[in-house]
């Protein structure tokens, strides 16, 4: 049995532009072709495409999914692995689910808010030890601090400045443009500009070495897979990493 492109676009909530241009890409291509001209997928083809999606949620560019795809063989073991992440995921929400929902009825009902409940699952102190080890334990605290009194509006509003410079980051690097291209060094500065307001780091500290700060964030973003994914993965990691070297040689 297989299923038609228009079939296939409705039942994954997307659309047949991007199933061809996943096809373009080598990373989906149709089953086969009918007389008719049209894309035909199979069972094994959709499950490759589900494989893509998921991988798209976790933040991959469409290069590091093609890596990712043909570096695993046994799509059980792939999905395996997707379906731990995807469990993790559901058990965080729904602890974040719950602990808003107390956090409604302890207003709605004007009772006592229970205020050790009303951050579970809402981990902002999970990399303490690492940016302790990386900058000291002054920096955390100044960043703990900060991020403290943002409060939740602030904090929405800055994680939403976080999640628009990695799409922007992902999408020059999916276009192709070169690293030093004003497209590239535009979002270098905005970059820069980002980290300059996060206290405790050498961006926002007087006298810092902001330049070697910026290059060494760069390197850190291939190295570690856990930032590469903010930018599509290696690929577009590498992309940031060469944008902000030439723009800190160029302004820093």
């Amino acid at each position: 049995m297989d299923w038609s492109i228009q079939e296939v676009a409705r039942l994954a909530g997307t659309t047949s532009r991007t199933l061809r241009h996943y096809d373009d890409l080598g990373l989906l291509p149709p089953s086969r072709i009918g007389p008719n001209g049209y894309r035909y997928y199979d069972q094994g083809a959709l499950v490759r495409l589900q494989r893509i999606l998921l991988l798209r949620d976790l933040g991959l560019g469409l290069p590091a999914i093609a890596e990712v795809l043909d570096g695993q063989q046994s799509e059980a073991r792939a999905l395996a692995a997707h379906l731990e992440w995807l469990r993790q995921e559901r058990e965080r929400l729904a602890r974040q689910i719950a602990s808003v929902e107390k956090t409604m009825h302890a207003v709605e009902g004007d009772e006592q808010i229970m205020a050790q409940e009303m951050f579970d699952g809402f981990d902002h102190t999970q990399y303490r030890e690492e940016v302790e080890q990386r900058w000291g334990a002054d920096a955390y605290a100044r960043g703990d601090r900060w991020w403290r009194e943002l409060g939740a509006e602030g904090q929405r509003d800055w994680t939403a400045r976080v999640d628009a410079l990695g799409r922007d980051w992902t999408a020059a690097a999916e276009s192709g443009v070169a690293p030093d291209s004003e497209t590239a060094q535009v979002l270098a500065a905005r970059h820069v500009e980002w980290l300059r307001g996060i206290p405790g780091t050498p961006a926002a500290t007087p006298g810092g070495d902001l330049k070697g700060y910026v290059v060494g964030l760069g390197e850190m973003y291939v190295a570690d897979e856990r930032f590469a994914a903010n930018y599509g993965g290696e690929a577009g990691a590498t992309f940031v990493r060469d944008a902000l070297r030439a723009y800190a040689e160029a302004n820093l």
